[in-house]
């Protein structure tokens, strides 16, 4: 992984290519991102840089991290995330911007799905209702809960109701439709993680998608 930034979703739109086909893309604004630490395997065990972004006032920090910004000699930065790439050619202080990418890269972007609260098995795992008729005695439960006596009990793993979203999830091999130097911002084929606000990892694909 050599190409890394932070990122966030201003929402979706769609462009025209040169045939007049219409494209859907996630408008990202991407950096610029700050490096705040580098970590080695000397002291951490691992391989990483740590990128901040977006701007905040010193006063809201918590006292660790305002030490953790003044030892690094950078302005506050409201969000913090690890990267770790094949080589690191970058040192504390170093801005990234949006220009690391091109029209046509490939990314993987990582961020957190929509909350969707207590949800049922039809919307959570995509089940289908039992008869809706009036002698039914089944219609939007999860269905059999197992057997009586062997072995008695409800096996891990069953697809129940429960918490739905808020989940960390990787799209993988995007395309990178268009770069916006000017403003900061990449469209990328398609939908990506998350509400609008949301913070999103970019990196260069880690598989090919031939």
């Amino acid at each position: 992984m050599k190409k890394a930034i932070l990122g966030r979703k201003l929402g979706m739109t769609q462009i025209f290519d040169s045939t007049g086909k219409a494209i859907p893309v996630t408008v990202v604004e991407a950096g610029p991102c700050t490096v705040v630490q580098i970590k080695t395997k000397d002291c951490d065990g691992y391989e990483a840089i740590q990128l901040g972004f977006g701007e905040v006032k010193e006063k809201k920090l918590i006292k660790p991290k305002k030490g953790h910004f003044a030892k690094a000699s950078v302005t506050p930065k409201k969000h913090l995330r690890e990267f770790r790439l094949e080589e690191i050619s970058y040192k504390v202080g170093d801005e990234i911007k949006v220009d690391i990418f091109q029209d046509g890269d490939t990314v993987d972007v990582t961020g957190t799905t929509k909350g969707k609260g207590f949800q049922g098995v039809i919307k959570r795992h995509g089940q289908s209702r039992g008869p809706m008729g009036h002698g039914s005695m089944y219609h939007r439960r999860p269905g059999s809960m197992g057997s009586t006596s062997t072995p008695g009990r409800v096996f891990k793993g069953k697809n129940l109701p429960g918490h739905m979203g808020m989940e960390t999830v990787t799209v993988q091999n995007l395309e990178i439709v268009k770069v916006d130097l000017d403003k900061n911002v990449l469209l990328i084929k398609g939908s990506v993680p998350g509400n609008k606000g949301a913070i999103l990892k970019i990196r260069n694909t880690v598989k090919s998608a031939k």
